[in-house]
């Protein structure tokens, strides 16, 4: 599990952009982890695809589509790096519900309790639970 946290430098048309832009650094990550595990020979042989969970079904449908629409032609090229790295099998993206995404507490305001079920399924507490 990888986290980052950084302001994005480009002006999005959408939700789906500024997501598939941080889909294409999550694959570039996950194909290094997968690689550098590999050279620690802890894992000799990685054969299942790395799981990318995304909320947002148009960048799920955008990494495992080869072709452009007409929505996303503006997007920069580089950035469509997660659909040659789904088509070869190194990463797969998986659909995951709003409520069970995990980057969630980071992102978007939320009651105390939906915070408190996100803090433990990070295996994280409260300062106050410390005290």
């Amino acid at each position: 599990m990888a986290w980052k946290r950084s302001k994005q430098g480009t002006t999005a048309d959408s939700t789906t952009e500024p997501e598939y832009i941080v889909a294409s650094k999550a694959a570039k990550e996950a194909i290094w982890m997968k690689n550098y595990i590999q050279e620690l020979g802890v894992v000799p042989s990685i054969v299942e695809p790395l799981v990318i969970f995304c909320d947002n079904n148009g960048v799920i449908a955008q990494a495992k589509e080869l072709r452009s629409h007409h929505r996303s032609k503006h997007i920069l090229r580089h950035y469509h790096l997660p659909r040659e790295i789904v088509g070869r099998s190194d990463v797969r993206m998986d659909r995951v519900t709003s409520t069970e995404n995990m980057t969630n507490p980071f992102t978007k305001p939320m009651s105390q309790i939906a915070h408190a079920q996100h803090l433990g399924k990070m295996c994280l507490k409260n300062m106050s639970d410390w005290l």
